[in-house]
């Protein structure tokens, strides 16, 4: 399996785009800024978008999926509880001082339990409210890999004092929804560097006694 991260946009959102090497076919999560080098890394693997799924409707992890979208004809998946932030990106952008992006469709939701087929792999939709009442983390068992959006960072948790955040529910989440995964587990991150479940059990003061 391909899956290249790399910062996008100004609040540097990992972005990742997973391709199948047999059927060339890719996921993108969280196209959070101009598309020059999700473009590049689709180019550069001969790769088709099949899919494009957001974690949470942040301004920084939603910009660029309207126009990706646009472009590839991939559809959008994302979960219900984070409609309303996507139709206050306009405000969400003048809290940033930034230029407000096209609003995007959705064409399918996630939830809790729901899978994202990408060629033999699945995409486990792990709902995990506290970030944001939408917010998703994408596992996928094979590459023993997860996709944490805002959730879960190394030596840290996403940030809940934004509209739609609950500190008692992230820490739900982590606990219920994160910390049953392996140790081994890898964990990609909304931003900054990748870590483990096992180092973030140990290490991170924020999960030291749950």
């Amino acid at each position: 399996m391909i899956h290249e991260v790399f910062p996008t946009g100004p609040l540097l959102c990992n972005c990742s785009v997973i391709g199948d090497e047999s059927t060339r076919e890719a996921i993108v999560v969280d196209p959070g800024g101009k598309l020059d080098d999700v473009d590049e890394v689709l180019k550069r693997h001969r790769l088709k978008v099949a899919a494009i799924v957001i974690t949470h409707a942040h301004i920084d992890h939603i910009a660029g999926a309207a126009k990706l979208r646009e472009v590839t004809g991939a559809p959008i998946y994302m979960n219900r509880n984070d409609f309303g932030l996507r139709d206050q990106l306009e405000t969400q952008a003048i809290w940033l001082g930034l230029h407000p992006p096209e609003k995007p469709e959705v064409d399918g939701t996630v939830g809790d339990g729901d899978s994202i087929p990408l060629a033999e792999h699945r995409f486990q939709v792990r709902h995990t409210p506290g970030h944001t009442q939408g917010s998703i983390c994408l596992y996928l068992p094979l590459e023993k890999r997860l996709i944490a959006g805002d959730t879960l960072f190394r030596d840290s948790i996403g940030r809940t004092d934004l509209p739609g955040g609950n500190s008692k529910q992230i820490m739900a989440s982590i606990k219920e929804k994160l910390l049953t995964l392996d140790d081994d587990v890898v964990v990609i991150p909304g931003h900054g560097p990748e870590t483990t479940i096992g180092r973030e059990r140990a290490m991170n003061y924020f999960l030291q006694g749950i």
